[in-house]
């Protein structure tokens, strides 16, 4: 298996099995128990107003987190752009060009420079942040994605990167620091603040947190463009697994949060009109609107239809071309640049600044110098120089005399979001030769800056760069209008934005609604529904989308929404770990020390076995009698449970019952010999292996015989509960009964969360090695299970649907016989079981 910074030889690379999955799965223990019958009505309404409250203060704190970046950029590129500005000008006649472009260099590589100091600090915070994202809500827990330090890294780090002029968003950081603010802000504890602690009981588990992280991610998702339905289906699309209709609920209201809180305060920032709500998101597309009084003019038409789905099929082929660049570029970045020094990384940042600088100033001085004044058909264009960003303010008249403008450094010397309101609202302003050279230096240049150390995203690139297409594709139409056809060129280009960026991310029920409630346009539905889809098909047909690509480079064991068909060739018993390393319900403080320091498992089964002459075994060893003891009374068979209903139902004033109960009771009362048929039966035919002592660890002088024996599974106990349990001093002395063992309650087991102490923390000598901990209170005596004839499309969707980290395999009377953990259904393991499948057949 790959490690990171290290790819083979071969194009497959392996997921890497250092990743931890997270534990969804609630584990239903005596303290959890008692947690749960003590939780009247009026506690369990204050739990969930709690609950409540964490949702909207993260979407509250996400909308304050965009106004904060919306405001710092747009400060540092209005100082930028009006220095840089005013020194073309008064250069453009005093020859001294080159003084302008030192000073557009120095103002980017001050900027980037910091930028990659910050992710030098915390690497996580590098990218955009959704393929990291995506994982954690898949159920991989990646180190430190969801850290106090990476959020203000990333937070941070993206004010610089995009006021550096590099082709990044900030929609993907968002969507990452929304994340993390619904991790951190519902615990009330950092790593980064260690000392500072607050009582708050609530929380305390991966299920918990996994949700907020839902929610913060959906918050970010429509604080980043204004759409709170779209946040909410992108947390469903992209990364979670186990969903419910109030999860659902609670995400949509923390998303609407955001949403409103930004739109507040910019509305009032802007504006002067606190109590307004008018721009909605950090990305508005503007109001695609046809002017009063114009019939002639239609967003849209049937006949376009056809072209949109052409343009899906060249977006998916654009977009699939994209990420196989940016694929070979990533695999050179981790052979060439991580294993070296960390300043590489932040001189590989400034190169690619600098270029960029260049490559910017220099097509600007190749621009065409278009004329200001309107024709009598561009009717649309005085009404979209009426739109609330101010189209006019933003031309640029770089190297072009009075009344004109050039239409390059429109595009470049101007904010992406600003370059895009130009493409979707101005009609006949941009050249074909302009579009065409705008649109290859800046699919080149997107290519190649994602994937630096930046924090940086791709929605905007992609969709700047695919309006630029949009809008060449409607200049092409436009000059065939003898055919009769009425082209509305904004339509065009948010297609062509729609296109490329489908073709790159693979998305489609979530970006579908993120674009319509972007444009606020719902007859876009069907038109960008249809070239999603088809962009999507195109794409998937060469490559996977660019997020998908990076969760692979990375090694991640991301479990897909299904197996494909042909895996149902195998089953549960095909794919299972057999080799297990297990414990006993009454276990010495040695034996566990013994497992847990020398094995990297985080769950144990908890197993007794079977021999014969039990009775002989119980006397004079209190371990061996209480492990015995504990296996009779956890077997449940139907003449014990008649039983028991029967001394119940003694009770009852009815004496029919009671007289129907004695009958039964003597039909099913066994003799003393023959007290657990069941046991004998598992003791006959067990009889040929060896009876080991359970106080001994396994070993590597054991024979397959005694390693793979026959064992009866009770239930599972994780890693960090038993290092729980033993620095706590959890158990008994060898002359004690186990009931004199110290009880942890819910509280205590859960403390430490989220990070739980290690067992080389473990101070031996306040503990005797002879020592005896009884585990069954704390394990999970009900996890999970599958038959080993189980197929896998069964395995698979109980696996991925119910959120788990350890499925046991257990066979018709009990028996553990096997482990399946995530690794075990990743695409590749599952490839590779099956061309073993076929060579044995």
């Amino acid at each position: 298996f790959t490690i990171l910074g290290e790819i083979p030889d071969e194009e497959q690379i392996l997921p890497r099995k250092d990743y931890e999955s997270l534990d969804y799965d609630r584990c239903i223990s005596e303290p959890y128990v008692e947690v749960l019958e003590g939780m009247d009505n009026k506690k369990a309404k204050k739990y969930e107003a709690v609950h409540w409250m964490m949702v909207f203060a993260i979407g509250v704190t996400v909308g304050l987190l965009g106004l904060f970046v919306d405001f710092f950029v747009r400060l540092f590129n209005k100082l930028k752009f009006t220095v840089v500005g005013d020194s073309i000008e008064k250069c453009s006649d005093k020859g001294c060009l080159s003084l302008s472009l030192l000073e557009l260099l120095a103002f980017n590589m001050t900027f980037v420079f910091i930028a990659s100091v910050l992710v030098l600090i915390e690497p996580v915070a590098a990218g955009s942040g959704i393929p990291e994202i995506k994982s954690y809500l898949n159920g991989v827990k990646i180190p430190g994605i969801v850290r106090l330090r990476t959020f203000l890294c990333k937070a941070a780090g993206v004010l610089f990167s995009v006021a550096g002029g590099l082709f990044v968003g900030k929609e993907g950081p968002m969507i990452h620091s929304g994340a993390i603010v619904g991790a951190g802000l519902p615990q009330f504890q950092s790593i980064t603040f260690r000392k500072i602690k607050f009582d708050f009981p609530y929380f305390r588990s991966d299920r918990d947190k996994r949700d907020f992280v839902s929610a913060g991610a959906a918050a970010g998702v429509a604080a980043a463009f204004g759409a709170p339905i779209g946040g909410t289906l992108f947390s469903l699309e992209e990364g979670s697994s186990f969903w419910n209709q109030a999860l659902t609920w609670k995400v949509l209201f923390c998303s609407m949060s955001a949403t409103f809180t930004l739109n507040f305060f910019r509305s009032g920032i802007n504006f002067s009109k606190w109590g307004s709500f008018q721009l909605p998101g950090l990305l508005n597309f503007g109001e695609f609107k046809c002017p009063d009084g114009d019939k002639n003019c239609h967003l849209w038409t049937a006949v376009d239809l056809a072209f949109f789905v052409l343009m899906g099929v060249v977006g998916g082929l654009l977009g699939a071309l994209f990420n196989c660049m940016n694929k070979n570029l990533a695999k050179y970045r981790i052979r060439h640049i991580h294993p070296k020094a960390k300043f590489i990384r932040v001189l590989e940042s400034l190169l690619v600044t600098m270029v960029t600088t260049i490559v910017i100033f220099a097509a600007s001085m190749l621009g065409e110098c278009r004329d200001l004044s309107l024709k009598p058909s561009d009717g649309l264009f005085s009404f979209r120089l009426r739109l609330t960003h101010d189209i006019n303010s933003t031309i640029r008249q770089f190297f072009c005399s009075n009344k004109t403008y050039n239409d390059m450094a429109t595009l470049f010397f101007n904010p992406q979001e600003a370059a895009i309101h130009q493409l979707f609202h101005q009609d006949g302003t941009f050249s074909p030769v302009t579009l065409s050279v705008f649109f290859f230096l800046y699919f080149l240049l997107a290519c190649w800056t994602y994937g630096v150390s930046v924090p940086s995203g791709l929605f905007v690139p992609s969709l700047l760069c695919g309006a630029a297409f949009g809008r060449l594709v409607a200049n092409v139409l436009s000059s065939v209008r003898k055919l009769g056809m009425d082209i509305y060129s904004g339509t065009f280009a948010l297609i062509g934005a729609a296109a490329f960026l489908g073709g790159v991310v693979r998305m489609t029920i979530s970006l579908t609604v993120i674009l319509i409630e972007s444009t606020n346009e719902i007859t876009y539905g069907l038109p960008i529904m249809i070239t999603l889809m088809v962009a999507k098909w195109t794409g998937d047909f060469f490559n996977k989308g660019i997020y998908d690509i990076h969760i692979q480079l990375r090694g991640v064991p991301l479990l897909e929404w299904e197996t494909e068909v042909e895996m149902d060739r195998l089953t549960a018993s095909d794919i299972m770990e057999t080799n297990l390393t297990y414990v006993y319900p009454h276990t010495r403080v040695q034996s566990l020390v013994s497992i847990l320091r020398t094995t990297v498992y985080h769950a144990f089964p908890v197993v007794t076995e079977n021999r014969q002459n039990e009775r002989d075994f119980m006397k004079g060893n209190i371990l061996i009698s209480n492990n015995i003891h504990f296996k009779k009374s956890s077997v449940v068979s139907r003449a014990g449970e008649q039983r028991r209903r029967c001394q119940s139902m003694k009770s009852y004033p009815s004496s029919e019952l009671r007289n129907v109960c004695d009958e039964q009771s003597a039909a099913v009362e066994p003799s003393e010999e023959g007290e657990d048929l069941l046991q004998q039966m598992l003791e006959r035919r067990h009889a040929p292996y060896p009876n080991l002592y359970p106080d001994q660890s396994p070993s590597e002088e054991w024979t397959m015989e005694e390693r793979f024996r026959p064992l009866t599974f009770h239930g599972l106990i994780l890693r960090s509960q038993l290092v729980n349990l033993l620095i706590r001093g959890v158990c008994y002395a060898e002359n004690q009964s186990s009931t004199n063992q110290p009880r942890l309650s819910y509280a205590e087991m859960t403390e430490d969360y989220p990070r739980y102490p290690d067992i080389h923390d473990l101070d031996l000598t306040l503990l005797s090695p002879r020592m005896i901990v009884d585990v069954t209170p704390y394990m999970n005596p009900c996890p999970y299970t599958v038959s080993p004839n189980a197929r896998i499309s069964q395995v698979f969707n109980l696996f991925r649907t119910m959120g788990l980290r350890h499925l046991p395999v257990v066979n018709a009377v009990g028996e553990i016989v096997g482990i399946i953990t995530r690794h075990n259904l990743t695409h590749e393991f599952l490839m590779a079981k099956l061309r073993q499948h076929y060579i044995t057949i």
